[in-house]
């Protein structure tokens, strides 16, 4: 199981869970919040009471959109609509005794609490402190519908405390997650940026080909013309390698400051897997299948990084493995690459901690037109496997 399945399982199982205790407490409301002698008013503001808990929950249990706008109005229209009923009930019972049981609602309690969670993890800025102020009040105004006894206040106090709790939680998952996806918009920005720095030196090499190659075609077109031909088409390749390379990359960020750093790719992966096996207690063997001369250069750079991600993982989160194969296979259309450990460390995210390499990587092979996958393997261990495409055509 991937590890977003695997987090939307828990989801899931949150979502039921909260559903479960929202209808216990249903059923205690119903069991020990009833009215003696209940005029029709009260019985209508008994039935509001009732919907307003059932009205939380399409509030809370769906998972929102971040900075959604509808949330924080549907927060503030249930606050709102819960404090009315907490100003009826509390004006005509008042003196009267009407209330025998001890439940003020405490499902709409749950509810509301659950709301203010969430309005402040997922809410539009502007109005998620409005809309989580207001139904936290609401909240903490419940118990006052049995009553103005010391208890009761006390009771409203802890749901208050409650709500404020609900609110930092719902706070601090939204820092979190603001501050992760900065650092991933920076980890993408960062690999756009060296890919960019890639089509820069491969543009350099073949462009400079060209040049030189139609000038010594001007030179011998009088003596051999038929040596013009070949040097036309040698020219006619180089240039649709570069605007197919150039096609792929359409989006790319550049920064020009950026400073260039010499190309590594496929024909660097014997010095990489050598470097790693005299650094590392886990040894890796490199299996090759096909020529892997003439591939496009973006394809050759990126096959590279994904065997150099693959064992940073395999020595940073598989220090019980031991032995790391890389596999590079070409196909006619295809550049296919696996790195496979046989660690035993239980590792159920891609990698662990933030996983920004892995990111950075994937951004780098969508670009391409290809796949990349991590996860455990059949056979136990982590594997990554990456599919690089040799033509444009093959990517769309």
């Amino acid at each position: 199981m991937s590890a977003a399945a695997f987090s939307t399982w828990w989801v899931r199982l949150g979502q039921l869970a909260g559903l479960a205790a929202l209808g216990l407490l249903g059923l205690f409301d119903l069991r020990f919040g009833l009215f003696t002698g209940m005029s029709p008013t009260f019985a209508l503001l008994l039935v509001v009471r009732t919907g307003l808990a059932v009205a939380t929950v399409p509030v809370w249990l769906p998972v929102h959109r971040q900075g959604s706008r509808a949330l924080p109005v549907a927060a503030l229209l249930l606050g709102t609509a819960s404090l009315a009923v907490t100003f009826g009930i509390t004006v005509l019972s008042s003196g009267r005794g009407l209330l025998v049981g001890g439940s003020w609602g405490l499902a709409e309690s749950a509810g509301l609490l659950a709301v203010v969670f969430v309005v402040t993890r997922r809410g539009a800025a502007r109005l998620a402190p409005w809309a989580a102020a207001v139904t936290a009040l609401a909240a903490a105004a419940m118990p006052l519908r049995a009553g103005t006894d010391n208890v009761l206040v006390i009771f409203g106090l802890l749901q208050a405390l409650a709500a404020v709790g609900a609110a930092a939680v719902g706070i601090y998952l939204r820092v979190v997650a603001a501050g992760r996806e900065r650092a991933i918009a920076l980890v993408r920005a960062e690999q756009r940026a060296e890919f960019a720095r890639d089509l820069h030196d491969f543009i350099a090499h073949h462009v400079t080909g060209i040049v030189v190659q139609a000038q010594g075609a001007r030179f011998v077109a009088e003596q051999d013309p038929q040596r013009v031909i070949v040097a036309l088409e040698q020219i006619e390749r180089a240039g649709a390698e570069t605007m197919a390379s150039m096609r792929r990359m359409v989006g790319v960020l550049r920064n020009p400051d950026a400073p260039l750093a010499p190309l590594a790719g496929v024909a660097d992966l014997a010095p990489l897997v050598q470097g790693h096996n005299g650094t590392a207690t886990v040894p890796a063997r490199l299996h090759v299948d096909g020529p892997l001369d003439g591939l496009p250069v973006e394809v050759s750079t990126s096959a590279y990084r994904v065997v150099m991600e693959g064992l940073t993982n395999t020595r940073q989160h598989a220090p019980d493995a031991r032995s790391v194969h890389v596999a590079v296979r070409r196909t006619p259309d295809w550049l296919l690459v696996r790195v496979a450990d046989d660690g035993t460390s239980g590792r159920t995210a891609p990698a662990r901690g933030h996983g920004f390499g892995l990111i950075g990587l994937t951004e780098r092979v969508r670009a391409l037109g290809g796949t990349i996958t991590a996860g455990p393997g059949v056979a136990g261990g982590w594997v990554l496997d990456a599919a690089l495409p040799l033509h444009p055509a093959v990517a769309r």
